[in-house]
């Protein structure tokens, strides 16, 4: 049984970390997806999400209030940093960057996986 993403309710990565990637992840390359009118260059090989290379980072594609509703406005075409970067607790695994981003936006800490594992009495 998968647990529901908090993501949707969130989007503190978002607005917290540099988005970058290999720039082959593009659309303007073959087999690319991330658009790439909303990237710039940073490198010779790496590429960003345009607003996420800034003091107060905050990718061009979030749609929506940090920590009310949010979605990206290029889900499917994310990059590979996007898609690897997991929730705190998703597939049972802690992860503390996203906790940093949550706190960073004034949001509550996702529980320790130990806390969701229900206790079954034998």
């Amino acid at each position: 049984m998968s647990q529901p993403s908090p993501c949707l309710n969130c989007g503190a990565c978002c607005a917290t970390f540099r988005v970058s990637f290999y720039w082959g992840e593009t659309d303007d390359s073959p087999g690319g997806l991330v658009p790439q009118h909303l990237t710039e260059q940073i490198s010779p090989f790496l590429s960003c999400m345009q607003g996420t290379n800034q003091p107060v980072p905050r990718c061009t594609a979030l749609m929506g209030q940090v920590g009310e509703g949010v979605r990206c406005n290029i889900y499917e075409k994310r990059s590979t940093s996007c898609r690897e970067f997991a929730w705190h607790g998703e597939n049972g695994l802690g992860n503390e960057d996203c906790q940093r981003a949550r706190a960073r936006h004034g949001l509550p800490p996702l529980p320790d996986v130990l806390e969701r594992i229900p206790i079954v009495a034998a």
